[in-house]
């Protein structure tokens, strides 16, 4: 089925939704609503299933936009609606489709998840062979640029109090590897990274903020290039498992961050105006992480 562009027009109401208009082909139906979080704000990117009730066929299937809404043109009929978003308890509803009638806008609160076992208080140190820190750039005017750090070091404190814990990562600057020697080295000198007067990346967490479910915000203060500047990572928490070279316990996670270059006095407008096209002013940074629970009898891994 199509998807309708969703079209905000200001109205003078001041209630929500009203002065909204839709262009909706004659003898169809609409649906449309809000999604909202925990904390009752807007959802962007949760996922929105339509599928029909007579057949079981996936009519429509969309995300939510920055405003946690959607839109969606129908056919008329009976449909089941499926929310879901990562670390939310997804929600279902049915709904009837009446041609020529788009539906009053409804808002659908999703919950928390139950949320995955936490580790254990104490010490956990990242495990390099099991772990990646990546980026991704866009190359000003061309393709993604896609690279990692080989080397770094690491670990997670984890307090009684989970809100409590810290991290801290420190990379190395000059491992920076995107598979091509001419630009890492560009990226590497003093154009960029300058690694010969700062070697290091370093990373350190101030707050664990749970946002339900597996999610949680880390914030803390990321160094690069002389400059400190706060970040907040994007932390999906993957659990914990006994496994691995000798059965270790260990946990795992996913962190994500958008970097402004500019933030970090690495003026990309200044290095185009001198004819260096490298990569662009954002960078998004990965941190794909397992870590080993660390004791006297904690196994050292093989090299």
């Amino acid at each position: 089925m199509p998807l309708a562009l969703f079209r905000r027009k200001r109205a003078r109401s001041a209630a929500r939704g009203a002065g909204l208009a839709h262009a909706v082909p004659s003898g169809a139906g609409a649906f449309h609503c809000q999604v909202t979080d925990p904390l009752g704000q807007p959802m962007p990117g949760a996922e929105v299933t339509v599928t029909e009730t007579s057949t079981g066929q996936v009519a429509a299937k969309a995300t939510t936009d920055p405003y946690g809404l959607v839109f969606l043109t129908l056919r008329a009929g009976r449909y089941g609606v499926l929310l879901a978003a990562e670390g939310l308890q997804p929600h279902q509803q049915t709904l009837d489709v009446l041609a020529d009638t788009t539906a009053p806008l409804t808002s659908v609160q999703l919950h928390p998840g139950r949320a995955p076992e936490l580790p254990a208080t104490g010490t956990w140190l990242f495990d390099p062979p099991h772990t990646a820190i990546r980026f991704i750039a866009k190359h000003v005017g061309m393709a993604h640029v896609h690279g990692r750090f080989t080397r770094f070091e690491g670990g997670i404190h984890v307090a009684p109090d989970m809100a409590d814990s810290r991290v801290e990562v420190r990379i190395d600057a000059a491992s920076i590897d995107t598979g091509n020697n001419t630009r890492d080295n560009h990226l590497r000198s003093a154009d960029f990274l300058d690694v010969e007067n700062y070697p290091y990346i370093h990373f350190s967490s101030d707050r664990f903020l749970y946002r339900g479910g597996s999610k949680w915000t880390l914030q803390g203060a990321l160094s690069m290039h002389g400059v400190s500047r706060t970040v907040d990572l994007d932390t999906s928490y993957l659990g914990v498992v006994n496994g691995g070279y000798a059965e270790e316990l260990r946990c795992a996670a996913l962190a994500t961050a958008e970097l402004h270059r500019e933030d970090y006095t690495l003026n990309w407008r200044t290095m185009l105006a001198r004819g260096i096209a490298v990569v662009g002013p954002t960078v998004r940074l990965e941190l794909d992480i397992q870590a080993m629970y660390r004791s006297h009898d904690t196994p050292t891994p093989p090299e």
